[in-house]
């Protein structure tokens, strides 16, 4: 042939497992399908508003140590058992990230964070992961940005998200529309609330899309649509957390004719990207549920062990601490998540009172 006109610019390939073996060698368990389940179910309760508790992501911005991330996990539980009466507390476990340029892109891409793009191992690495997670008695949350990975790991997480770069994205919206867990939408990066609410409409529909079986064959997927979609508040050009902006995103929502359920995301433009805002933020949440406010039905938190971050090329690594967005550290969580729960308790006794 005169002329090359493929693959022009790749300058390898390689295979990487299909889903099937990875599921084969990390087979989810029955306890591990149960915490799945079970979170799911109150998931979908609490945004239907037959659970009036309030559902929490709460996490590392990213992982990039799993035994680090299976100690906050440990901490996490008790936190669970603690306050389970208020709150679904439910572990944010984001294995990519995206990046407006370039950085490290996370455990599934680059586990061993040096460039080297070991994905078979990380994909591994994820779903054992998650397994231990949902073992635990731990349901997990994460970012589907990647549109092949759902199927090494979908089966063990709780709730999805949406970011904000990608809730535009219609092979997104249609990704989430074939999910079987909750899919929460973040508002755009400018603070559009119009994006997410196009995506849920979007993603609670059926679609027909092109993706990999996990034998890893192409094929065509045909979904049912997702009932339980919400929209999640991260701030844009100012931050809209507090209750004129959810107001603002009820009645929005509302007027799409969509269930006026909002989830706040206490870090990101809303905490002005400096992490010991989301404490101001949380505050500003319980104030807003002790107040009566029921339209929101979750908050995000980014924590860790350690609180802030460090670069992902530091050679000696601080254990427990964040290499990408900076987290509040475990001795700020707790507090935060029992005001949290007190807010709730408390919006409980100002709804009993408007109905007696």
């Amino acid at each position: 042939m005169t002329y090359q006109t493929d693959d022009l610019r790749i300058a390898g390939i390689q295979e990487v497992l299909p889903p099937v073996q990875v599921h084969e060698a990390f087979p989810i368990t029955d306890r591990a399908a149960a915490t799945v389940h079970d979170a799911r179910s109150a998931i979908h309760d609490i945004l239907s508003l037959a659970d009036d508790r309030l559902l929490v992501i709460v996490g590392p911005c990213s992982i990039h140590d799993p035994q680090a991330a299976r100690d906050y996990a440990t901490r996490l539980l008790a936190m669970r058992e603690e306050l389970g009466d208020a709150l679904e507390i439910v572990m944010r476990v984001y294995f990519e990230k995206p990046r407006t340029t370039v950085g490290w892109k996370g455990l599934i891409n680059d586990p061993n964070i040096d460039g080297t793009y070991q994905i078979n191992h990380g994909l591994q690495l994820a779903r054992s992961l998650l397994l231990d997670l949902a073992d635990m008695g731990i349901p997990a949350g994460t970012e589907y940005l990647d549109l092949i990975s759902p199927q090494y790991i979908s089966d063990l997480v709780s709730w999805g998200a949406i970011g904000a770069r990608t809730t535009e994205s219609q092979v997104h919206r249609e990704l989430a529309s074939g999910l079987s867990c909750p899919v929460g939408f973040k508002n755009g990066t400018d603070g559009g609330l119009q994006i997410a609410i196009d995506a849920i409409r979007a993603a609670s529909m059926p679609h027909h899309f092109m993706s990999l079986t996990k034998a890893g064959h192409s094929a065509i997927f045909s979904t049912t649509g997702n009932e339980d979609c919400h929209i999640i508040l991260r701030g844009g050009r100012e931050p809209n957390y507090d209750s004129k902006h959810v107001k603002e995103a009820v009645a929005k929502l509302e007027q799409a004719g969509l269930p006026p359920r909002v989830m706040v995301d206490c870090s990101h433009a809303n905490s002005r990207k400096q992490h010991m805002r989301q404490i101001e933020v949380g505050e500003d949440v319980a104030d807003q549920l002790a107040a009566g406010e029921r339209h929101i039905i979750g908050v995000m938190i980014e924590s860790h062990l350690v609180g802030g971050n460090q670069p992902a090329e530091t050679p000696e690594r601080v254990y427990g601490q964040s290499i990408t967005d900076a987290c509040l550290g475990w001795e700020d969580t707790t507090p935060l998540l029992r005001e949290l729960a007190e807010g709730v308790r408390q919006r409980r006794e100002v709804v009993a009172a408007a109905s007696a």
